[in-house]
């Protein structure tokens, strides 16, 4: 049967917006991570805006040292896609490579099972990170893609395009990031203000 929503309305959910970082409070949780992996970890998925389920995923064959991409296979919208790789993150996941085993497989093994990370030891380890830093916000490692898409838009990229490296199907999903960007308001005048004296 059809749901008809006049009869039965739909439950509203509460939409939060969503927790940014600066890029100066990101530069000090790196500081404050002294664990190679877990820095290559985070600056990985602020690179290019990953899930913490994306990044524990990734192979070594998913990053291009050529073409500067990280390419995201199977991700949550069950399609590949690719995304940034920056050069500061190579430069990271580089030295990470040569001083930890050098790794062919999964590109962040677990130590102790040799495969792939759990999530919850992740977002732990960041928490920590974070705290060590002096951050005082409620952070959790989707804060590092929402700051992503956040400063690529207030650099001037198009919606579309960080759409695609978010992996979003529906283009509702990334238009939170004109709510919580420092772009969008200082720009726009209030009407009060349009009114002078009167």
């Amino acid at each position: 049967m059809n749901w008809d929503d006049d009869d039965i309305p739909r439950m509203k959910r509460d939409r939060n917006l969503p927790t940014v970082l600066t890029k100066a409070e990101i530069s000090a949780i790196l500081d404050a991570t002294p664990n190679l992996k877990h820095r290559a970890m985070i600056a990985t998925m602020y690179s290019g805006g990953l899930r913490v389920s994306e990044v524990t995923h990734l192979h070594y064959d998913d990053i291009s040292r050529t073409n500067k991409t990280i390419h995201i296979r199977d991700g949550k919208s069950r399609f590949d896609r690719y995304t940034l790789l920056a050069d500061r993150t190579l430069e990271i996941l580089t030295e990470y490579w040569f001083k930890c085993g050098r790794p062919t497989g999964i590109l962040f093994p677990s130590s102790w099972s040799g495969d792939y990370l759990v999530k919850d030891s992740v977002i732990q380890f960041f928490r920590k990170s974070a705290k060590r830093a002096g951050i005082q916000k409620h952070v959790s490692t989707h804060c590092l893609r929402h700051s992503f898409a956040s400063h690529l838009f207030e650099a001037g990229c198009d919606v579309k395009y960080i759409q695609a490296l978010l992996g979003h199907r529906d283009p509702r999903s990334t238009e939170i990031y004109l709510h919580v960007s420092n772009k969008t308001l200082p720009g726009i005048r209030s009407p009060f203000d349009e009114m002078g004296g009167e």
